[in-house]
Protein backbone atom coordinates (compact mmCIF):
# COMPACT_ATOMS: atom_id res chain seq x y z
CA UNK A 1 0.00 0.00 0.00
CA UNK A 2 1.25 3.08 -0.97
CA UNK A 3 1.57 6.56 0.98
CA UNK A 4 1.33 10.37 -0.22
CA UNK A 5 4.20 12.80 -0.69
CA UNK A 6 3.49 16.01 -1.56
CA UNK A 7 6.04 18.84 -2.46
CA UNK A 8 5.63 22.17 -1.94
CA UNK A 9 6.03 25.08 -3.39
CA UNK A 10 5.64 22.80 -6.28
CA UNK A 11 2.32 21.45 -5.26
CA UNK A 12 3.49 18.09 -6.62
CA UNK A 13 2.50 14.63 -5.15
CA UNK A 14 3.55 10.93 -5.59
CA UNK A 15 2.30 7.89 -4.19
CA UNK A 16 5.59 5.59 -2.65
CA UNK A 17 6.10 2.08 -0.75
CA UNK A 18 6.35 3.30 3.18
CA UNK A 19 10.45 2.97 3.74
CA UNK A 20 11.14 5.26 1.00
CA UNK A 21 13.48 8.54 1.46
CA UNK A 22 11.68 12.25 0.82
CA UNK A 23 14.88 12.00 -1.70
CA UNK A 24 13.70 9.51 -3.19
CA UNK A 25 10.01 10.13 -3.65
CA UNK A 26 11.18 13.90 -4.91
CA UNK A 27 12.76 12.08 -7.91
CA UNK A 28 9.87 10.02 -8.46
CA UNK A 29 7.74 12.74 -8.21
CA UNK A 30 10.52 15.17 -10.06
CA UNK A 31 10.63 17.20 -7.64
CA UNK A 32 14.56 18.93 -7.63
CA UNK A 33 16.28 18.70 -4.43
CA UNK A 34 19.78 19.36 -4.31
CA UNK A 35 22.53 16.90 -3.18
CA UNK A 36 26.10 16.82 -3.53
CA UNK A 37 27.08 13.19 -1.81
CA UNK A 38 24.97 11.12 -3.32
CA UNK A 39 22.51 10.76 -0.27
CA UNK A 40 25.23 9.95 2.39
CA UNK A 41 24.09 12.43 4.88
CA UNK A 42 27.62 14.41 4.60
CA UNK A 43 26.79 17.74 2.32
CA UNK A 44 23.36 18.91 3.87
CA UNK A 45 21.83 19.88 0.84
CA UNK A 46 18.66 17.98 1.13
CA UNK A 47 17.12 19.83 4.26
CA UNK A 48 13.28 20.38 3.69
CA UNK A 49 10.99 21.18 5.97
CA UNK A 50 8.15 18.98 7.54
CA UNK A 51 6.07 20.24 9.72
CA UNK A 52 3.80 17.67 10.74
CA UNK A 53 6.27 14.48 11.03
CA UNK A 54 4.24 11.82 11.86
CA UNK A 55 4.21 10.85 8.20
CA UNK A 56 8.02 9.88 8.56
CA UNK A 57 10.55 7.71 10.69
CA UNK A 58 12.11 8.92 13.55
CA UNK A 59 16.03 10.43 12.56
CA UNK A 60 18.55 8.36 12.47
CA UNK A 61 21.46 8.79 13.69
CA UNK A 62 23.24 10.48 10.84
CA UNK A 63 20.18 13.00 10.65
CA UNK A 64 20.12 13.47 14.94
CA UNK A 65 24.33 14.23 14.17
CA UNK A 66 24.16 16.46 11.62
CA UNK A 67 20.94 18.56 12.47
CA UNK A 68 21.03 18.26 16.01
CA UNK A 69 18.31 21.03 17.10
CA UNK A 70 16.99 21.98 13.67
CA UNK A 71 15.02 18.86 14.16
CA UNK A 72 12.88 20.27 16.50
CA UNK A 73 12.34 23.04 14.32
CA UNK A 74 10.70 20.22 11.32
CA UNK A 75 13.96 20.30 9.67
CA UNK A 76 15.46 17.00 8.10
CA UNK A 77 17.36 15.56 5.53
CA UNK A 78 15.54 14.27 2.56
CA UNK A 79 18.46 11.73 1.79
CA UNK A 80 17.62 10.24 5.22
CA UNK A 81 14.05 10.78 6.29
CA UNK A 82 11.93 7.69 5.46
CA UNK A 83 8.14 8.03 4.79
CA UNK A 84 5.71 5.89 6.97
CA UNK A 85 2.63 7.86 6.06
CA UNK A 86 1.15 10.29 4.37
CA UNK A 87 3.35 13.72 4.64
CA UNK A 88 4.16 17.09 3.24
CA UNK A 89 7.82 18.56 2.70
CA UNK A 90 8.71 22.18 1.96
CA UNK A 91 11.42 22.78 -0.50
CA UNK A 92 13.59 25.34 0.30
CA UNK A 93 14.30 27.56 -2.32
CA UNK A 94 17.78 27.10 -4.18
CA UNK A 95 20.51 30.12 -2.32
CA UNK A 96 21.38 30.79 -6.04
CA UNK A 97 18.17 31.60 -7.18
CA UNK A 98 17.16 33.82 -4.43
CA UNK A 99 20.22 35.50 -4.50
CA UNK A 100 19.38 35.86 -8.47
CA UNK A 101 15.55 36.77 -7.30
CA UNK A 102 16.83 39.52 -5.14
CA UNK A 103 19.04 41.20 -7.21
CA UNK A 104 16.76 41.27 -10.33
CA UNK A 105 14.16 42.60 -7.55
CA UNK A 106 16.15 45.51 -6.43
CA UNK A 107 17.06 46.17 -9.47
CA UNK A 108 13.80 46.64 -10.55
CA UNK A 109 13.12 48.64 -7.85
CA UNK A 110 16.01 51.20 -8.78
CA UNK A 111 14.61 51.46 -12.28
CA UNK A 112 10.99 52.42 -10.79
CA UNK A 113 13.08 55.46 -8.62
Amino acid sequence: MGVKVTFQPYDKSVDVRTGTTLFDAAGRAKVPIRVRCGGKAACLMCKVKVEDQSGLAPPNINERNKLGPLIGEGVRLACQAKVQGSVTAVIPEDPLKAAIRAQLAKQQDDDFL
